[in-house]
């Protein structure tokens, strides 16, 4: 059994889930096919809870009315035969009804989840209403009834394995079964999600469950390129990535594939295969234990960093001072990207400044604070490439016009990670496909 996971972009137009049928029904094998929402409804659902919970409920009211508008348009050109369109047209007034009636009640985060889940539950649904009118037997399994987060919002893939396999045995002449990415149950029992992207993460999770053959990623790119395709203009696509190096490009800003995706594949040693639904007959990327080659692969960027130097000549050389700092980021409960230390100073990175005066202010004591906003870290990624010859070399030749502000190496065989300001990031990224990859 295999999973095929369907982005925002490759059901967004009625014409584009027809061809995901197409997809879906092109080989023998059993499969279970997670589905984002419609492209740009996440977004549209956000703004609704977020007018709701400064008490805007004029605009929420306009917001929804237009989201269903367009519903109603697709189901008009998703399904032909009357029967289904009433089918179709039900499901969205049953959810939208729901929206309105979530207009009346008192904001608060559960109520913002269950919000955000309606995407997922719709395009699923009518997704089912279209396979059933072109007579292709499958299955709606509810993500609810299987996908758990624990209090920390982890995954439970014990649980999840478990569930999910009690499910599947209840029908074992089905081939085919539909459910939604993104949404999950938490430790209450309430609708939640594996917040944004978090349709590649479910994939893993169920391919990871049930032990797939293969968990195929299915977007409007031709697989993983060696640079930004929005930034570079001469970019092309890697044929095969290890698991490693995919993990250290999604972590550092490639789009194409959520961050947390790549470990339940891994811990379960389960191919991932990154496809173009716009080009079914591309390679893509194949990402797999092995690596494939040597050597510089990928460059990846990612904004929203902030970079937090910590001066003290009178504390640095103490025993335990590095300890102290980074027990103030772990009391919040924030990640650290990068880190350089001299004979006097720590700087580090992280890319949420959600806790960020308290952090700072917890740090004050240790020495003096200083807060670089608005950072872009640069990874230049590939198998070995810390044993790569010249590669150094041809990195800093090809930056020496720009002002680098951090930089990691040893820490990683497959990362060389850079820092500089926002502005200097397509700059930088044109900088490296040239010096790298001889691309113009």
């Amino acid at each position: 059994m295999k999973v095929m996971k369907f982005g925002g972009t490759s059901v967004g137009k009625p014409e584009r889930m027809h061809d995901v049928a197409k997809l879906v029904t092109a080989d023998e094998e059993s499969k279970i096919v997670v589905l984002s929402a419609l492209s740009g409804t996440t977004n549209a659902l956000v703004e609704i809870s977020t007018s709701l919970s400064v008490g805007d409920r004029n605009t929420a009211k306009q917001q929804t009315e237009k989201l269903e508008a367009h519903y109603k348009d697709f189901c008009s050109k998703l399904v032909k035969s009357a029967p289904a369109l009433e089918k179709a047209l039900a499901i969205v007034q049953e959810h939208f009804e729901f929206l309105n009636i979530i207009l009346k009640i008192s904001f608060s985060e559960a109520l913002n989840k269950d919000i955000l889940a309606q995407g997922e539950l719709l395009s699923t649904k009518l997704f089912c209403v279209y396979l059933e009118e072109k007579g292709i037997d499958h299955l709606l399994i509810p993500a609810l009834d299987f996908m758990t987060i624990d209090y920390y919002d982890e995954p439970q893939i014990g649980s999840i394995k478990v569930k999910l396999a009690q499910l599947l045995q209840k029908h074992p002449d089905k081939k085919i079964f539909i459910t939604q990415g993104y949404i999950s149950r938490n430790a209450r029992g309430e609708v939640d999600n594996l917040k944004r992207g978090g349709s590649d993460y479910s994939a893993s999770l169920i391919a990871a469950a049930i032990n797939a053959t293969v968990c195929e990623i299915w977007t409007d790119i031709d697989g993983m390129h060696n640079n930004d395709p929005r930034v570079v203009k001469k970019t092309v696509a890697i044929e095969q990535l290890s698991f490693d190096e995919a993990a250290e490009l999604a972590y550092f800003g490639a789009k194409i594939l959520h961050p947390a995706s790549i470990w339940p594949a891994q811990m379960y040693k389960v191919p991932v295969k990154l496809l173009n639904t716009m080009q079914p007959d591309a390679k893509g990327t194949t990402i797999k234990e092995e690596a494939g080659s040597t050597g510089v692969k990928a460059v990846a960027a990612k904004d929203g960093v902030t970079a937090i130097k910590i001066k003290s000549s009178r504390m640095l050389l103490a025993y335990g001072f590095l300890r102290k700092i980074f027990e103030v980021f772990e009391k919040y409960r924030t990640s650290i990207d990068m880190i350089t230390t001299s004979e006097v100073a720590v700087s580090l990175t992280i890319d949420s400044d959600a806790n960020l005066a308290d952090i700072v202010k917890e740090l004050e004591p240790f020495g003096t604070v200083e807060v670089d906003s608005n950072q872009t870290i640069v990874s230049i990624v590939g198998n070995e490439i810390s044993e790569t010859e010249n590669v150094m070399q041809k990195l800093f030749a090809a930056l020496s016009s720009i002002p680098v502000r951090m930089v990691s190496y040893g820490g990683s065989r497959h990362n060389i990670s850079i820092l500089v300001s926002r502005q200097y990031k397509e700059q930088t990224l044109q900088l490296l496909n040239k010096g790298l990859f001889g691309l113009d």
